[in-house]
């Protein structure tokens, strides 16, 4: 039984509690570390570092010496440093001979300084103490040594592929540096990039990176860009370069116009010609053999001073570089009379004119409606927004009865004849305007409305209603004559012909 209690696994209980137990061991040992270091120091070669290192809450504890001890990212340990408080200062041989030294030189913060760093100085710094009774205690530094890479980029001259490989074109590089940089390409020529990296006796990287293209005439000149990003720097470096593809140069010959007419003056041929390297120079022939008098070559140029049978020929243009030869040639053919050229088409001008004229016109009408209804909508010319009343016929019966008389003796007025007190019968006799010329004296005798002073009537049409006093507030006062006596009947009302307002009734 006992036997097999010893092989018996762990119960999950006691488990957890062995985690807990280690938890609070880390902890314990995390809360007595009394070595105080700056746990990571970055530094660049050439310049100085310090190394801080202090010992705190000691309490009872004895110290009795303190010790720089360097251990290399390869290599072995080696102390360079050692502060005993009876013996002083010592620096045992090492790589930092006559480089390090303490700033104050105490137990309590015996922290160095080491100058003219170099790159293999970078590793782990670790500050021992040795203490009674608790014996060694220690704090570790980690010394980064910084490096700014030196960075370059150049195109790479190639020539236009014909096997349809692709090729280094351009080239970047970050060299000594730490660490490791990075790079990137940009551009719109479709290639790829290869990144390689090389490390160095003294812990920097080199990085470099190279462009591939298959290369064509059209990729000359065309612009890549490396872009080298580093810790050490505050931004991004970037390098753009235009690509240099050699090729043969190709070559055309311009200015033909197949209008040599004889007699023309200062006729021009052009050889333009492209390759790289650039052709060196060009070469002008004619096939007919000897180059005619009239002709003169300057440059890339063949300028005939005047047209005549002699420069019925071909004209060959020849141009080269190291890598080929080009050639082109035009034939030019010598005509007795010149060659009308085509203007520009009456029609085509005519129809721009119409158009500009009406597109004028267009916006003219419509600036025009516009201000119109601007105005009509500030003068309140717009639709009505009510219903108006229904129509009120003028020149009525009624108005006439109305209207004022004046008499023609007194030149008064006379008071307006009630519609209230008359009604009119249209039974008799229609009366008309047409005769009314022949009764002008029937009318001055007659004792009709004066002056169109009422309606115009026949007699005996009149009949008076009852009248309802009623409806009166006051009695009407008397009629009054033309002497201005008081009289008992009402006025005739008889109109003569003449002051008639309506027409004859016609019978067919």
């Amino acid at each position: 039984m006992a036997r097999d209690a010893k092989h018996c696994p762990l119960s999950p209980m006691k488990n957890s509690l062995l985690v807990t137990a280690g938890i609070l061991l880390i902890i314990q040992a995390a809360s007595c570390q009394r070595v105080r270091v700056v746990p990571e120091v970055e530094a660049y070669p050439t310049e100085s570092v310090d190394l801080r290192c202090q010992f705190v809450d000691g309490g009872n504890t004895k110290l009795t010496q303190v010790s720089w001890i360097w251990e290399p990212t390869e290599g072995q340990r080696d102390n360079i440093a050692v502060f005993h408080p009876i013996y002083g200062e010592s620096f045992p041989e090492s790589p930092f001979n006559g480089r390090v030294r303490f700033i104050q030189g105490t137990l309590t913060n015996p922290s160095i300084t080491i100058s003219s760093l170099k790159m293999a100085d970078a590793g782990r710094y670790t500050c021992e103490y040795a203490t009674y009774p608790s014996g060694n205690e220690q704090g570790t530094t980690n010394l980064v040594i910084l490096a700014k890479p030196k960075n370059s980029a150049s195109p790479v001259v190639v020539q236009a592929s014909t096997s349809g490989k692709p090729v280094v074109v351009a080239q970047c590089e970050a060299a000594d540096g730490k660490p490791a940089a990075s790079i990137k390409w940009m551009g719109e020529v479709g290639g790829t990039d290869n990144t390689t990296s090389k490390k160095g006796l003294d812990g920097t990287v080199t990085v470099r990176s190279v462009y591939l293209l298959v290369p064509t005439p059209e990729d000359n000149g065309k612009e890549v860009t490396c872009m080298i990003s580093q810790r050490t720097q505050d931004k991004p470096q970037t390098f753009p370069m235009k690509l240099s593809v050699e090729y043969p140069p190709t070559v055309s010959i311009v200015g033909y116009d197949n209008n040599w007419y004889i007699g023309r003056t200062d006729a021009v041929l052009t050889c333009q010609a492209t390759g790289n390297p650039a052709p060196a120079n060009v070469t002008w022939t004619a096939m007919s053999g000897r180059m005619p008098d009239t002709v003169q070559i300057a440059d890339n140029k063949l300028i005939v001073r005047k047209v005549d049978e002699a420069v019925n020929t071909t004209f060959v243009c020849e141009v080269k570089n190291r890598l080929g030869v080009s050639k082109h040639q035009v034939t030019t053919v010598v005509i007795e009379q010149r060659k009308k050229t085509a203007g520009p088409s009456t029609a085509g001008i005519i129809g721009g004119i119409i158009g500009v004229v009406l597109l004028l016109a267009i916006v003219g009408a419509a600036i025009v409606l516009v201000r119109k209804r601007k105005q009509n909508a500030e003068n309140g010319d717009g639709p009505p927004k009510h219903k108006p009343p229904p129509p009120v016929k003028t020149g009525s019966s009624t108005e006439m009865l109305n209207k004022h008389v004046t008499d023609p003796v007194t030149k008064e007025l006379t008071e307006t004849q009630p519609l209230s007190k008359v009604y009119y019968e249209t039974s008799g006799e229609p009366v008309t305007d047409l005769d009314a010329c022949d009764d002008d004296d029937d009318n001055a005798a007659g004792g009709g409305a004066a002056n169109g002073g009422g309606p115009a009537v026949l007699e005996g049409s009149i009949r008076y209603a009852d009248v309802d006093d009623t409806l009166n507030d006051g009695a009407l006062p008397p009629y009054s004559g033309a002497g201005g006596h008081h009289v008992d009947e009402p006025p005739s009302t008889t109109v003569a012909r003449g002051e008639s307002f309506v027409s004859a009734a016609m019978y067919v």
